[in-house]
């Protein structure tokens, strides 16, 4: 079908084409050819200049989805021909949709009017820098006029509808793509705060007034609701606007109030809060005129006269208005004066008291709400105090309730949290009811409050009346986690969420319950206390009478909220003993009293408890062991012989610190070196050795054994030197060595704990034992690696399902010990791989079928070479390198056609992944290899054995590239691993580049194109660099008088026009004509600068061709300028400096903004 252009169009020709377009849209609904009947619409949009036709559809088709698509061709058409639109042309285009929009503000299909009020909205955007301020003022004066009601209620309702598509449009984050570059975008946005924004404001206000005193005498549901409605969500919506262009951004003194502080220390939050900035001018509006009082009487009011109708709290209205109060409840920063903090607080109390409504008393609005009252009110109410304490100190949060109650706001938050969690135990269900969100919110809240806003990893000092409400939602937490873990024993339903839930996905909510637990540390702890106790006893009275497991889910659940408490996790680091625990004790003196002392040992005992096999066997359930080794995990690297800066240690901002002093050191001290750290140490060893050996085929106790606790043993040098010189830590390595329960823990596990045992031989006195340890551990496995690979029946006997598991095991083994290679140990790590080198290829040869154990084979060198190449010495290069070298040969021999089109699919699937996962430990043993020329700690250079890592990497190139296929560069991580490689050699070793044969040259060629046109924006970007790298090594060396890339840049073969020709004009076909990130404008431009430089010719070839497909001399002038534009502008010279870079980015930007419209019509 022929396109649907305006040239000539006579009524005639509008009737057809309209009649055309909704038989289309109805063949669409009805499904009957709707390939045909979407390939007409399509015409329509893609048509030049299809705009009388498409107006002549909105205005008089019957058909909605024809008006539909009507103007969405519109919009298609104008974003696309932009450029050569006549300015009146596109004030008249915007001005039709305008009023379109208004003349039928009754059409009862909205989505028709929302279609071509978000065209307008995009249209007006996509000219806002080029209409003058005139013409704004009259597109807006017709919006206003709308706006404040002077055509009739529906018109109201359209034109604030308007201006929520247009505020929409331009924030960055829910903007329709219009194929230009950021920079624009961001003028677009920058211009409508400064200029705009508050006045939308002050209209979305006025609309909202013009009809509320009509609503509340109203009995009726009249149509003035829906215009409120929408002022009140515009409202919200610009209040919801990412303020960036604050015209007073002194952040001045303000003490009590930090929002951005608040929100940084808050990163792990479940609810959502978004902050409100928008700077002392808006202080008019939004404080001083009374906007927040007439917003809480407004809802009041409403909410009183529907008081008796339930389902009210859901409508629409007053949905909108509690979102709005909440969004009020946000609000910070220099929009209030520089007074310490009374306009905020007032700002704040008077929101406080309106809600306070919603959520207080507490028992009677939880009451109400499980007798069926809509619950929105009551977490909206939840909200609302966690806004307030974002943007506040936990003392002024406290005192606004001061103002108007007996008690301050702590203890209302504690009271409200007490009674969600009392439903909470009532309900105990696994379906996520309202009070499960109650209780997220609430603890969000509590998070916000306690964490300090110094971010000194303490918790803030609450009042007493503060603290002991924080001990009241602690007992209640306890309490509550308790109850669920007992029942959780009596359910049937053996997909309960407790049951299955990790410690890992805990963590989140337990975190909070610590920081509460920590504001009143001298009463939970005892508490602690008491519910251990209690079950230890229960336990032991029990025994062989009582069913335990009731008891063990709930010592289960103690253990990981105690862990929390007591402990914090470190992410990396060695986490200090929380500030809490640190000061509070201050009139403890005797180790053995302190609280923390006193839970910790008792803990322990317990945990050791499980070395007796009898009470093993009744007591200490995988489940439970699981808390338990976890706890001692996360308990060892706070207090387990902490450093001697741990004991120094002083808090910020306590006035107290000196008289709690000796309380800190003796807490510290008794499990340190001198005290009860060696006998803790050595109990915790023995623990983790019955954990691996007593609990066969429990893969994830033995992973949190070996992946947690064992290695946060090692990560001190304090405690290895313990460690060594422990009969149980031997006694772990000597099982290590010969226990063959240990040689079936899994492959992780088995890495895990070889990296542990070789970590651990930093303590020892000096590098010769270290590395002396090392070899004791590991010569077992080499040996027996060595002597399989000499066995002269090696490819019958290595076949043998239980040779296959003992090299695997001990493949995994070496692996681990590879990555544990430290300065102190690399001798004896390096000797370890020399060693098995013959081996591996061996094994290579005879394992080629099995592709799990050449993967060990692979990930085994990867690590290893990763940690010794940098250590190694000229000579130990060569050797290494020429390894590697044979093993890539070796590898590609047995692999290159592996993979057979005759395969089934589910085959070809999994020789890809297995070929996948080959072929990424190859590259990443190309980028460690590379990584000498960077960080070398040799004492000689290697080129004096004349070893160049770069050819080393290209002839690796040369062997990985045939195999690496388009298809498998569809896995993103072997796609990223590759184009890292690559893009890192072309800029680090261009000049090799030149040396690879065609075939491999060509790949390479031919995975770059493939590269550019990725979906993954990363890989794009890499393929940018590459590519720049590439042309400007050449155009400097071809500046110079050299050949560059020489043979290789001209046309041979499969590219006869040469790489930067083919590269030159799929560049600028991706950037005139294809959808692309505006993000990679910039890398773009990078790229097509060298390109050009390096083919001038054919660049004024390309532009030609483009200049001459364009039939409009108008638009081939406009065009012929802009190509020239892009390579003299702005001073632009043949130069590549970072100056020249800067000049040739901002003259791509324009060209893209005045041709790329039209030439997509093309």
């Amino acid at each position: 079908m022929q396109g649907f252009s305006d040239g000539g169009a006579d009524l005639a020709q509008l009737q057809s084409t309209m009649r055309t377009i909704e038989v289309a849209c109805t063949s669409i609904q009805m499904h009957i050819n709707p390939t045909a009947a979407e390939a007409t619409i399509l015409s329509l949009a893609q048509s030049p200049q299809p705009y009388k036709a498409c107006q002549f559809i909105l205005e008089n088709s019957q058909v909605a989805n024809a008006r539909f698509q009507a103007v969405a061709a519109i919009r298609d058409a104008a974003i696309r021909e932009w450029s050569f639109l006549s300015n009146e042309d596109r004030r008249s285009l915007i001005s039709f949709c305008l009023c379109f929009i208004m003349q039928h503000a009754s059409s009862p299909e909205g989505y028709v009017q929302a279609k071509v009020s978000s065209v307008a909205a995009q249209l007006m955007k996509r000219g806002w820098l080029e209409f003058t301020a005139a013409e704004k003022e009259a597109f807006f004066y017709q919006v206003k006029q709308a706006i404040l009601g002077a055509h009739g209620v529906d018109v109201q309702f359209i034109g604030v509808n308007f201006l929520e598509s247009l505020i929409s449009e331009f924030s960055p984050s829910t903007s329709s793509a219009m194929g230009l570059p950021r920079e624009f975008h961001e003028q677009c946005r920058t211009s409508l705060e400064l200029n705009y924004l508050k006045t939308f404001y002050f209209w979305a206000r006025d609309a909202a007034l013009s009809v509320t005193n009509k609503i509340i005498e109203s009995d009726a549901v009249i149509p003035e609701v829906k215009v409120c409605t929408a002022a009140l969500r515009l409202m919200l919506q610009i209040l919801n606007w990412e303020f960036r262009h604050d015209t007073n951004s002194t952040k001045a003194s303000i003490n009590v109030f930090s929002a951005v502080v608040r929100h940084d220390n808050a990163s792990s939050k479940r609810s959502e809060c978004v902050l409100v900035q928008p700077g002392p001018a808006w202080c008019d509006v939004l404080i001083s005129s009374g906007h927040v009082g007439w917003l809480l009487g407004l809802y009041a009011a409403l909410r009183q006269k529907f008081s008796c109708k339930g389902y009210w709290l859901d409508c629409p209205i007053a949905v909108s208005a509690r979102k709005l109060i909440v969004q009020f409840c946000s609000l910070t920063g220099s929009i209030f004066a520089s007074d310490n903090g009374k306009m905020q607080e007032n700002h704040m109390l008077q929101l406080l008291s309106g809600i306070l409504q919603w959520i207080d008393p507490p028992d009677v609005v939880s009451k109400a709400i499980e007798e069926g009252k809509c619950e929105s009110e009551m977490l909206d109410g939840c909200r609302a105090l966690l806004s307030i304490a974002t943007v506040t100190t936990h003392f002024v949060f406290d005192q606004l309730l001061k103002a108007i109650r007996p008690f301050g706001t702590l203890t209302l938050l504690s009271t409200l949290m007490c009674e969600v969690v009392k439903v909470l135990m009532t309900n105990n269900t696994d379906e996520e009811t309202w009070s499960w969100e109650a209780r997220d919110i609430l603890l969000d809240t509590w998070t916000i409050l306690l964490v300090p806003m110094d971010g000194s990893g303490g918790n803030a000092l609450l009042p007493p009346e503060g603290k002991h409400a924080a001990a009241n939602i602690f007992a209640m937490i306890v309490e509550s986690e308790l109850k669920v873990a007992s029942a959780s024993v009596a359910n049937d339903d053996g997909d309960s969420d407790y049951l299955q839930a990790s410690i890992s996905a805990m963590d989140e909510r337990l975190s909070s319950y610590a920081l509460i637990a920590r504001a009143a540390i001298d009463i939970t702890i005892p508490l602690l206390t008491r519910h251990f106790s209690e079950r230890f006893v229960r336990l032991d009275q029990g025994r062989g009478i009582i069913d335990p497991t009731e008891t063990l889910e709930e010592l289960y659940s103690l253990l990981l909220i105690t862990g929390h408490v007591l402990a914090d996790e470190g992410d990396g680091e060695t986490p200090l003993v929380p500030t809490a625990i640190q000061t509070d004790f201050v009139d403890i003196v005797e180790a053995e009293k302190h609280p923390v002392v006193v839970l910790s040992a008792s803990i322990i005992r317990f945990a050791e408890q499980s070395m007796d096999p009898e009470v093993r066997a009744t007591v200490f359930s995988p489940r439970l062991m699981e808390a338990v080794i976890w706890f001692l995990a996360r308990w060892s690297h706070t207090y387990l012989m902490p450093l001697e800066e741990s004991k120094c240690h002083l808090s910020h901002g306590y006035d107290h610190q000196h008289q709690s002093i000796h309380s800190r050191k003796a807490l510290l001290s008794f499990f340190g070196e001198h005290n009860q750290g060696q006998i803790v140490l050595n109990i915790i060893v023995r623990i983790s050795t019955m954990t691996l050996m007593s609990y066969p085929g429990e893969k994830d106790l033995q992973g949190l054994t070996c992946h947690h606790l064992l290695h946060t043993l090692v990560r001190r040098k304090n405690i290895c030197h313990k460690l060594v010189s422990l009969d149980s830590w031997r006694d772990l390595a000597n099982a290590f060595i010969n226990e063959k329960v240990l040689f079936l823990l899994s492959s992780a596990n088995q890495r895990s704990l070889a990296q542990t045992l070789v970590l651990s031989a930093s303590g020892l006195r000096n590098s010769e034992a270290s590395n002396q340890y090392v070899r004791g551990l590991m010569v077992h496995m080499t040996t027996y690696l060595v002597e399989l690979s000499n066995k002269k029946n090696l490819k019958s006997v290595a076949q043998q399902p239980d040779i296959i598991m003992s090299v695997s095991c001990f493949l995994e083994r070496l692996r681990g010990a590879a990555s544990a290679a430290e300065p102190r140990t690399q001798r004896a790590v390096y000797e370890m791989g020399i060693s098995v080198m013959n081996p591996v290829l061996l094994l290579l040869e005879v394992y080629k079928h099995e592709s799990a154990v050449i993967y060990l084979l692979l990930k085994f060198i990867v690590d290893w070479v990763d940690g010794q190449i940098s250590y190694l010495e000229a000579q130990e290069t060569a050797s290494v390198i020429d390894f590697c070298m044979r093993l890539l040969q070796l590898y590609s021999s047995h692999n290159i056609g592996k993979i057979s089109i005759s395969l089934s699919s589910t085959l070809l699937s999994e020789a890809k992944t297995e070929k996948y996962k080959d072929l990424r430990a190859l590259l990443q043993l190309l980028s460690s290899l590379c990584s000498k020329d960077l960080v070398d700690f040799s004492s000689d250079s290697i080129e004096v054995e004349g070893t160049n890592i770069s050819q080393v990497v290209y002839f690796g190139l040369h062997i990985v590239t045939p195999l690496i296929s388009l298809e498998l560069l569809k896995y993103p991580k072997l796609c990223h691993d590759y184009f890292s490689l690559l893009s890192h050699i072309l800029e680090v070793y261009p000049e090799t580049f030149a040396q690879l044969n065609s075939d491999a040259f060509a790949h390479i060629v031919g995975t770059l194109d493939f590269g550019l046109h990725h979906q993954d924006l990363e890989v794009v970007n890499m393929c940018l660099g590459a590519l720049k790298a590439l042309a400007s090594y050449h155009y400097r060396k071809m500046c110079a008088g050299k050949t560059g890339l020489g043979s290789h840049a001209a046309g041979h073969g499969n590219f006869p026009e040469g790489i930067f020709s083919r590269f030159l004009r799929s560049l600028l076909q991706l950037l005139l004509f294809e959808d692309y990130s505006p993000d990679l404008v910039s890398a773009a431009a990078d790229a097509l600068l060298p390109l050009i430089l390096c083919e001038q010719g054919v660049y004024q070839r390309l532009g030609n061709e483009l200049i001459e497909r364009q039939a409009n001399p108008m638009l081939k002038s406009r065009l012929a300028n802009a190509l020239h534009s892009l390579t003299s502008s702005n001073h632009l010279s043949s130069t590549l400096d970072r100056v020249n870079y800067q000049r040739f980015r901002k003259n791509l930007n324009s060209l893209l903004i005045e041709v790329r419209g039209f030439l997509r019509t093309m």
